[in-house]
């Protein structure tokens, strides 16, 4: 939208806003008008909005008792996140990925189970702890479109090559062991082509966090002040993982700290970092595994089948097995990949051998129990579990121990690299940065 446009529209915004609001109430005390804090695109942010998210987030953080920073910082961190959720679901929306009320109903349908409810008895109790139950089916429609967002434009495009196996395995073998380490972190993201200004900038905040970090200061509350992370107000935590699945920057810098130490500041193509040891325990790979014969029916989404036809038409299909049609055969006549001749057998599978999607609908079934409809990167299906057994580690299994352990360290850098691009390419304008 040209610059001349976003203009008129916050104008209007702003004027709508102005007259809208009473400057007095009643009893003649000032209360405090709303104004627009962020354009993102097309759309504004208000302050209300932003009040709004960061009381949500703040009874979250008292929960969970941690520290907080000074009301202006909260502030503006989340702004910073409010900003990131438009970018990303304004690119989904241009690009046709939408969560429709089927699939929303579903999800909170799921929920509602987990906390063994009914959905009407789980939509009364958000109620009750006076949550709308119509906001909440929004922040849930929001995250299922982020999550899917990240599937389609990161996940199902990361390739790990048999060179890269070959060498995760050479090193496991050097250091012979599988220690696991705790690590919290503060990332600050710096602008895909950020002048030497900016990122002179940036440094000096890096520089402001770690000081205060090394002076004894509580290292989640300093997260939540400085961190551009998804994770900041959770306090940076990346919970335990092996040197192997972290990002390659963290994991060169852990093996070198004691439990407690904070690194120097770091630099990496996503700006600058601190990362914290939190612990460091002992592990051991299991001696067998589980391993899984299923078969699937896969429809693809594209620009001629949406999510909503595929999910109708695979619904269909699983209704007229159940019904006692042939599994194979309807595999055979509308599958969309290379298993549709083999009646969708996709052989004996291994723990991280499909996407991650797939993989918790399969482990969550018993034999000959087949799945609802459910979405992947790839599509839409229906899977059926036929057989499970256990099987001793081979060469073939650390293979894909190492396959997944690698593609879990790059997942976290190509997203935070997608993230960075996608922002970039957003026309933003933040006002409490400008203030």
């Amino acid at each position: 939208m040209p610059n001349i446009l976003r203009r008129l529209l916050v104008l209007i915004c702003c004027l709508c806003g102005f007259f809208a609001q009473p400057l007095f109430a009643a009893s003649q005390e000032p209360i405090e008008a709303d104004h627009i804090v962020a354009v993102v695109g097309d759309e504004v942010v208000t302050y209300y909005e932003l009040r709004s998210r960061l009381e949500s987030a703040l009874k979250q953080l008292e929960k969970q008792g941690t520290p907080l920073p000074a009301q202006d910082v909260l502030e503006r961190q989340m702004l910073e996140r409010v900003i990131m959720d438009r970018v990303q679901l304004q690119y989904a929306r241009e690009t046709g990925l939408r969560v429709d009320d089927i699939q929303l109903d579903q999800a909170i349908g799921r929920i509602a189970a987990n906390n063994k409810m009914t959905p009407q008895q789980f939509r009364q109790t958000l109620e009750k702890d006076g949550i709308k139950y119509a906001k909440f089916r929004e922040e849930i429609r929001t995250e299922m479109t982020m999550v899917r967002l990240r599937e389609r434009e990161v996940d199902s495009k990361l390739v790990i090559s048999d060179g890269e196996i070959d060498n995760y395995l050479a090193n496991q073998a050097a250091n012979g062991g599988s220690e696991e380490y705790q690590l919290a972190h503060i990332m600050l993201r710096a602008p895909e082509s950020a002048s030497p200004e900016q990122l002179q900038k940036l440094r000096l905040r890096g520089e402001q966090a770690l000081k205060r970090a090394l002076a004894g200061e509580n290292f989640a509350e300093l997260t939540a002040a400085f961190s551009d992370a998804p994770d900041a107000l959770k306090g940076g935590d990346l919970g335990w993982r092996q040197l192997e699945r972290l990002p390659s920057l963290y994991a060169d810098v852990a093996a070198r700290l004691q439990t407690g130490q904070i690194s120097e500041l770091l630099r990496s193509s996503a700006g600058f970092h601190i990362v914290k040891l939190l612990g460091k325990r002992g592990g051991s790979a299991p001696a067998s595994i589980q391993q899984t014969r299923a078969r699937h029916i896969l429809v693809r989404i594209n620009e001629i089948v949406s999510e909503s036809e595929a999910r109708r038409k695979l619904e269909n299909v699983r209704e007229r097995i159940v019904n006692g049609v042939d599994f194979a055969e309807q595999a055979r006549l509308y599958s969309q990949d290379g298993s549709a001749a083999k009646g969708g057998d996709l052989g004996w599978l291994n723990p991280g051998d499909t996407v991650p999607e797939f993989e918790r609908a399969m482990d969550a079934l018993k034999v000959n129990e087949m799945s609802p409809v459910i979405q992947s990167p790839f599509g839409m299906h229906i899977i059926q579990v036929q057989e499970r057994r256990e099987r001793d580690v081979s060469a073939e299994r650390q293979r894909g121990v190492a396959r997944q352990a690698l593609r879990e360290r790059k997942l976290d850098e190509a997203y935070q690299d997608w993230l960075r691009q996608l922002r970039d390419r957003t026309y933003v304008e933040n006002r409490m940065q400008e203030q």
